[in-house]
């Protein structure tokens, strides 16, 4: 692709790249490849679990996609890197860089500052699937006996050298996996001096993430339950509504700013 492409021709390659993407997950999951992820959050919730959502950097983008959004299921919690500054022993000097999330030896104080319960099941993502704060709670997840599911890239993850000591991947680790269709090194539109733009992770993460929803809140509405899922705090009575479902998982899920 040249430097001097017009306007036009580039949002028209990238919005091809992006729905080819979107095209592929939407076939991939209307033949059942998200079944088994579905399965388990369902199961996670007729149980009383929440579903536990962590993804650093960019793919915190997905956390926030699952839990704690207009649309989406209630007994969800979004666990963040920051919350070992805000809750923990960390000074807010940590927050800087990428060093935090390359880290395997903030998982443990990150799982116990968490409300986890036993019936809890993760939902991880990452483009990359290999640093260390992200194959660490993933594996320390699985040690307490949870269920996990990996949202990654597989082109990209298999490309690249797994920086937690086991020597693991995130799709290593997880009970399932998803790709999120993501070309090694996220961006897809190539400039005449070699320099890539227009990532997509973030955006076929999302649509993932409302599948996975969508999915879930199906199969219980299948068996004549209502599902627990939030109706958006800008319509009359939105707030009564979420808040009394809320308070079923008082303690257990944080909504935080």
């Amino acid at each position: 692709m040249s430097n001097s492409v017009s306007t036009s021709e580039l949002v028209h390659t990238y919005a091809q790249e992006i729905n080819r993407r979107i095209q592929e997950l939407s076939e991939e999951a209307a033949s059942g490849s998200l079944d088994d992820a579905v399965e388990i959050l369902k199961t996670a919730l007729d149980r009383g679990g929440v579903i536990q959502a962590f993804g650093t950097g960019h793919s915190e983008a997905f956390a926030m996609e699952l839990a704690g959004r207009a649309g989406g299921l209630i007994p969800t919690n979004r666990i963040a890197l920051r919350d070992i500054v805000l809750r923990g022993s960390r000074s807010v000097d940590a927050l800087g860089g990428s060093s935090l999330e390359r880290d395997p030896s903030v998982v443990n104080e990150l799982f116990a500052l968490s409300p986890i319960g036993p019936e809890d099941v993760f939902v991880i993502a990452s483009n990359s699937g290999v640093n260390g704060s992200i194959v660490g709670l993933a594996l320390l997840a699985k040690e307490k006996g949870h269920r996990v599911i990996a949202v990654t890239s597989m082109e990209h993850t298999q490309r690249v050298e797994p920086k937690h000591p086991s020597g693991k991947r995130l799709c290593d680790v997880a009970d399932v996996v998803v790709d999120n269709k993501a070309p090694f090194g996220d961006a897809v539109l190539e400039l005449s001096d070699g320099v890539k733009i227009g990532a997509v992770s973030s955006i076929t993460a999302a649509f993932i993430a409302q599948l996975l929803t969508a999915g879930t809140a199906q199969r219980i509405a299948a068996e004549g339950k209502t599902p627990p899922v939030y109706i958006s705090a800008n319509i009359p009575g939105g707030d009564d509504h979420n808040r009394a479902l809320e308070n079923i998982y008082k303690d257990r899920i944080r909504r935080d700013a």
